[in-house]
């Protein structure tokens, strides 16, 4: 018997990234233009970069606390309350090894096994697997193109969520650009609180909306006592590599995910905190010239894809659009794009139900390598 037979079921359930498995392929071809990842191509603000640089200078590599520095804690409290959202930095923050940590600590800390996570799709890759390894069931809840990919309190109840025991948000939402709007939210929040339901909010992608600020569910009457709110400093500060994240919420809730993460991480890279803590003080201008320049490349990607005659709703968030495949097979159109002219999407059925029939589309790349792609793009849809 070999350790291969002596795998975890919950680890058999979960298929390997249908991401990688994509990009895999492209790797073996030359000339390929990517706009699949999920990654800035900007690099983190030089303040955040000098503030890393003089903490190794002095020294400063030692563990921090579990829940992260107070001073960046405290810095975390202060910033979020553009959003209407109030934490206590001594015990309803938490500092993470990117928000990807905090998700998974939330699933750890609430779910038990034959728990129903309900999961609106398309969505994030990790949702379900990080469900799955807390022993908790998926519960898929199908969003529609005509919705704008918006959640809807009609599609929780078709999808059986009034039984679920955990509801998972991501808006602004990867992998659509869907953002939702504080009436919409409003909605979401009041069938939450008819089946006392627990949120966990993703709002990674909160500084990147382009027509209207963030609203957050968790400042909703009744939601914030029931909703962990996740960010972090990886999209808006282009600070992906410096894996650093946090979570909010209620003390007894983030105290219930310290406990695992002290086990587990023990605490976020001690330098990633000096860069971040230099980034909320001092480089909110970097964040809003990158932002400029996503909607910059936003409304070029949209516009040449109407005149493509692709369908694609107008995405307002993050840095994705998310078009119609034609024929609607979106792997076969991904597929023969990346053999036929070395562009590299992400078919919409990698991210659950759904996304099927869509692309992902990400913009956060050059515009010369933008200008290449979609002339190529529209070759092929031209062919």
């Amino acid at each position: 018997m070999t350790l291969g037979d002596q795998l975890s079921d919950r680890v058999k359930q979960v298929p390997p990234s249908g991401i990688r498995k994509f990009f895999e392929l492209a790797e073996e071809v030359d000339d390929v233009i990517s706009l699949g990842v999920g990654e800035p191509d900007f690099s983190a603000p030089w303040a955040a970069r000098t503030a890393a640089i003089d903490s190794l200078e002095r020294g400063k590599t030692s563990y921090t606390s579990n829940r992260g520095m107070r001073e960046l804690r405290e810095a975390i409290s202060e910033r979020v309350t553009r959003y209407g959202q109030e934490y206590d930095p001594e015990d309803e923050i938490i500092v993470t090894t990117g928000a990807s940590e905090a998700v998974d600590l939330a699933f750890r800390a609430f779910v038990d096994p034959g728990d129903v996570v309900a999961i609106p799709q398309p969505s994030y890759i990790s949702y379900t697997p990080g469900a799955i390894f807390a022993g908790g069931e998926p519960l898929p809840v199908p969003t529609r193109a005509e919705d704008e990919f918006t959640l809807t309190p009609e599609a929780l109840e078709a999808a059986g969520a009034d039984e679920a025991d955990v509801l998972v948000l991501c808006y602004p939402n990867n992998p659509t650009g869907a953002v939702m709007s504080d009436d919409e939210l409003a909605d979401v929040a009041s069938f939450v609180r008819d089946h006392d339901l627990v949120v966990l909010s993703d709002e990674i992608y909160s500084d990147l909306r382009y027509e209207d600020d963030h609203a957050s569910i968790a400042t909703h009457p009744g939601m914030r006592e029931r909703t962990i709110v996740f960010n972090g400093f990886s999209k808006a500060y282009a600070m992906t590599g410096l894996r650093l994240g946090y979570a909010m919420g209620p003390a007894g809730a983030i105290d219930a995910m310290n406990k695992v993460h002290q086990y587990a991480m023990l605490s976020a890279p001690t330098t990633a905190q000096y860069a971040a803590l230099e980034a909320l003080r001092s480089c909110d201008d970097s964040v809003d010239e990158m932002r400029r320049e996503y909607d910059r490349r936003r409304r070029f990607v949209l516009a040449r894809f109407e005149e493509m005659g692709l369908d694609c709703f107008e995405a307002k968030g993050a840095f994705y659009v998310f078009p119609e495949a034609p024929d609607g097979d979106d792997e076969a159109f991904a597929e023969g794009l990346l053999e036929e002219q070395n562009v590299a999407l992400v078919p919409g059925s990698v991210f659950g139900e759904g996304g099927e029939g869509h692309l992902r589309v990400s913009y956060a790349t050059g515009m010369r390598e933008l200008r290449e792609a979609m002339d190529r793009i529209e070759a092929y849809v031209s062919d």
